[in-house]
């Protein structure tokens, strides 16, 4: 598959570029897609909640009332779950929900989100570019000149571009990553992926 490289200002160039079969033509594993997305959102989640237990709350350990005869359940001190301001029974506790998932699951996961894209035609190479300063108004302009002002873009850059990122950083539909760091869920959360020309030879040399 071949598709055209534009211009940062949406002209299309005279060159072309050759995707890498073994990347941007696979057999899609869904579920490797789905493996790899649910552990980057597990990852991203912050596990801090906490309550606290009986063993936790301010209180005397004296024995309330006597343990039978009162008609009601036994209660050894103010602590306890069955009163008001006692401590929770099995409460949530501060936990990483992260968990491990093969290098090779992860890759075929990628390959797999980069083929639904190209197969989709939500795929765009654009020349190598950069601005001359950080003002969204910049990148306002690079999305306008594709129509896509009110897409979901995700930007491949082959290497940290602070004028870009910080360009980007106010527009809340649109996410700039280095090349290094794409992976399957923002692949997939976009609605069109812009790769940088040079970022094309990163991916592959990780993906392929």
């Amino acid at each position: 598959m071949e598709l055209v490289v534009y211009k940062s200002n949406g002209e299309k160039s005279t060159r072309k570029i050759k995707l890498n079969k073994a990347i941007f033509e696979v057999e899609p594993n869904d579920h490797a897609i789905w493996l790899d997305t649910r552990q980057i959102m597990a990852n991203r989640r912050q596990g801090t909640h906490s309550s606290k237990e009986r063993n936790a709350i301010t209180g005397s350990r004296r024995k309330i009332k006597r343990q039978k005869g009162t008609g009601t359940a036994r209660a050894g001190d103010i602590k306890n779950p069955i009163f008001r301001g006692g401590g929770r029974t099995f409460g949530p506790r501060p936990r990483d929900y992260g968990f491990k998932l093969n290098k090779k699951v992860k890759r075929l996961a990628r390959r797999s989100a980069l083929t639904y894209k190209a197969k989709d035609k939500e795929l765009l190479i654009l020349e190598d570019f950069s601005f001359n300063e950080a003002k969204t108004k910049n990148f306002l302009e690079l999305l306008g000149h594709f129509d896509l002002t009110d897409q979901k873009t995700l930007l491949v850059l082959p290497e940290t571009d602070e004028n870009i990122l910080l360009s980007a950083r106010n527009i809340q539909k649109a996410k700039v990553i280095n090349a290094s760091s794409l992976n399957t869920y923002d692949i997939l959360n976009a609605n069109i992926l812009l790769i940088a020309e040079s970022s094309m030879k990163e991916i592959e040399k990780i993906l392929a």
